[in-house]
C-alpha cells in the first residue's frame, strides 16, 4: 500500500469514530486498566459496542491517541511490509496511545503489537474472534496482555439505556429485543440479520475456506432454533447435510469463537467424563434468537434460561476470582437435572430455572435441584422464575424462589443494579 492511502483511511476512520454518539457508559468501563506494559484486549461479538467502549476508555484517559480499524475493505491489501508505513504515520501523530479495532484482520498483528509495547506505546485493541486472538496472544504476547470480554447490553444496561426500572415488564421487553446497541437505537431487525450473515459468510466461511456455506447456515439456524437444549454432534450431521460429526464440531467451534453461542458442559469430577457428556447450547443474545430461529415458538422458559446463563457468564462471573468462574449443568443417575452449578469446586451455587412453578412441574424442578444440592452438600438452593418470590423448606434444606429480574443482586450483592 501507499503511505498516502493509509493516512487517508486512518483520518477518515477517526473522523467517523469521533462523530459517533458517546453511547451508554458500559459497566465494564470502570474495570479497564490504564496500563502501559500490557496490551489491553477487548474481545466480543461484532456490533456489541467494543469500539464505543474503547473510545469511552481513551476519552476517560484524556491522552492523544492514534486509531485504525483493520476491518476495512480498503485495508484488504495491507500486509506485514506496510507496518513500516504505519510506523511513520503513528510517529507523525505524536500519540503514544494506540487504538486498533478488529486487530485479527491484520497479518502478523501480534508481532506488531509486541513491537509497539517494547517501544513504550500503550495499546488498546479489539477483536471478534476468540480463537484467533487467544492463539496469537498465547504464542507471542504471553504475559504482555490483559484480556476482557464485552457482550451486548446486559439487562441492567438495557434498563439504563431505556430508562426503565428492573421489573418483570422490563425483563420481558429485554427478552424480546436483546441488547445489541445499534438495533435498540433503530428497531431495524435487518441489522441483526445482516450481522449473522456477516459472521457466517465472511468471518467463518470465507476465513476458513468452507465451500459449503449452506451447510454452515443450516446448522446455525437449527442450533438457534433449539437453544437451551442438549445436542450431540453425531445427531446433527443430517441437519447440516454433512457426513462427519467432526465437521459439525468444527462448525460449532467457529460459532463459539465468533461469540454467537456458548456451550455448557455437564459437571463430572473426571475431565474425560465431562468431554463425553452432551453439552447444552446458549445463544449470545435474545435478538439473535428472534431473528435467526425458524418458526420460533416463543418458548419463554428457554428464553429465561438463556438469559440466566448469559448473566452468569458475563456479569456475575466477571466479579469472581478466576478459579470460581466455572459453570456447568448437573444430572444424576436417576434423571434429576439442575440447570446451573456455579463454582462447583469452591463455593457452589445450585440454580434451577423455570418460567413458573406449577403442580405439573414442581416435583421435577425441585427434585433436580435437591439432587444437585445433595451432591454438592449444599443447604441452600435457588429457583429462578419469571415473577415469583417464595421460600420452600424440604428435607431440611432451603430453596429460595426469586424473580429473574432481581436474582443477581440476591446471589451476588456486588452486582446489584446501579
Amino acid at each position: 500500500m501507499k503511505l498516502s492511502e493509509i493516512q487517508e483511511i486512518s483520518a477518515g476512520q477517526r473522523l467517523a469514530l469521533e462523530k459517533q454518539e458517546q453511547g451508554l457508559e458500559r459497566q465494564i468501563l470502570s474495570k479497564l486498566p490504564d496500563i502501559q506494559s500490557h496490551a489491553l484486549v477487548i474481545s466480543g461479538i461484532r456490533r456489541c459496542g467494543k469500539s464505543t467502549l474503547l473510545r469511552q476508555f481513551v476519552q476517560k484517559l484524556g491522552k492523544p491517541y492514534f486509531y485504525l480499524n483493520f476491518d476495512d475493505i480498503r485495508l484488504a491489501s495491507f500486509f506485514h511490509e506496510d507496518y513500516r508505513l504505519l510506523d511513520i504515520i503513528i510517529n507523525d501523530s505524536g500519540a503514544k496511545l494506540l487504538f486498533f479495532d478488529e486487530i485479527q484482520s491484520a497479518d502478523h498483528w501480534e508481532l506488531y503489537v509486541r513491537q509497539k509495547l517494547d517501544e513504550g506505546f500503550q495499546l488498546a485493541i479489539t477483536g471478534s474472534n476468540a480463537s484467533l486472538l487467544s492463539k496469537e496472544l498465547g504464542t507471542h504476547l504471553t504475559g504482555r496482555h490483559i484480556s476482557m470480554e464485552l457482550f451486548p447490553f446486559s439487562y441492567e444496561e438495557f434498563c439504563n439505556f431505556h430508562k426503565l426500572v428492573p421489573s418483570s415488564e422490563s425483563l420481558a421487553e429485554y427478552l424480546e429485543k436483546g441488547g445489541f446497541p445499534e438495533f435498540l437505537k433503530t428497531g431495524n431487525s435487518d441489522i441483526l440479520a445482516q450481522l449473522q450473515s456477516d459472521i457466517l459468510y465472511r468471518d467463518i466461511a470465507a476465513r476458513y475456506g468452507i465451500r459449503d456455506a449452506s451447510s454452515l447456515r443450516r446448522l446455525f439456524v437449527y442450533i438457534v432454533s433449539n437453544f437451551a437444549q442438549l445436542f450431540s454432534p453425531s445427531k446433527l450431521t443430517h441437519v447440516a447435510g454433512v457426513k462427519s460429526p467432526t465437521t459439525v464440531l468444527e462448525y460449532i467451534s467457529h460459532f463459539e469463537a465468533a461469540y454467537l453461542i456458548n456451550l455448557l458442559p455437564c459437571f463430572a469430577w473426571s475431565v474425560k467424563a465431562q468431554n463425553l457428556a452432551p453439552k447444552k447450547v446458549y445463544i449470545v443474545d435474545p435478538g439473535i434468537i428472534k431473528t435467526g430461529a425458524v418458526s420460533f415458538s416463543g418458548n419463554f422458559g428457554a428464553l429465561l434460561e438463556n438469559y440466566v446463563y448469559n448473566s452468569l457468564r458475563t456479569t456475575i462471573c466477571a466479579t469472581l476470582p478466576d478459579g470460581d468462574r466455572e459453570i456447568y449443568y448437573f444430572t444424576d443417575r436417576n434423571g434429576g437435572e439442575c440447570d446451573f452449578i456455579v463454582s462447583p469446586h469452591k463455593n457452589p451455587y445450585c440454580i434451577q430455572v423455570c418460567r413458573e412453578l406449577t403442580p405439573d412441574n414442581q416435583h421435577r424442578e425441585i427434585t433436580g435441584l435437591l439432587a444437585a444440592m445433595n451432591f454438592f452438600n449444599q443447604e441452600h438452593g435457588i429457583i429462578i422464575t419469571f415473577n415469583t418470590e417464595d421460600t420452600i423448606y424440604i428435607n431440611g434444606k432451603k430453596i429460595t424462589v426469586i424473580p429473574a429480574w432481581e436474582y443477581m443482586k440476591y446471589i451476588y450483592p456486588e452486582t446489584a443494579y446501579q
